[in-house]
């Protein structure tokens, strides 16, 4: 079984991270954690940098458990919630899941909310969690 997570390192992505480990742990998962720079690109190495090291940190949660995790920095021009979905589907995940942060209405026409798209589009169940 596999299981893919999505993190921006927010505090919503983090609780996450923390259930998809308790979930893995009881079934014997392994984990993708994956980060979508949808405005990146591969010259703006700092910013590269600095969620590589969010990445390693999400990675070393699951290591502290013994389950197996595989990080990824996705710098693909797609949105995240493309990003997440495509991923899901490129690798065959059986669930994903996602941190939902609270916004307005508005907030969300303007912003867009990854999470949206992925619970919407996703072509597995999505666990959401705030």
């Amino acid at each position: 079984m596999k299981f893919l997570v999505g993190y921006d390192g927010s505090n919503a992505a983090k609780d996450a991270i923390a259930l998809a480990c308790k979930y893995a742990a009881a079934l014997q998962a392994s984990v993708h954690v994956v980060t979508s720079m949808g405005k990146g690109t591969e010259d703006n190495q700092k910013e590269i940098d600095k969620e590589q090291q969010s990445l390693a940190y999400a990675g070393s949660l699951f290591d502290k458990e013994g389950i197996t995790c595989e990080t990824h920095l996705l710098i693909r021009g797609m949105s995240p919630g493309e990003d997440l979905v495509r991923f899901a589907g490129e690798n065959s995940v059986d669930l994903i899941f996602v941190g939902v942060k609270s916004r307005s209405k508005v907030g969300k026409l303007l912003v867009g909310s990854a999470a949206q798209y992925v619970i919407l589009n996703a072509p597995v169940p999505v666990v959401t969690v705030r």
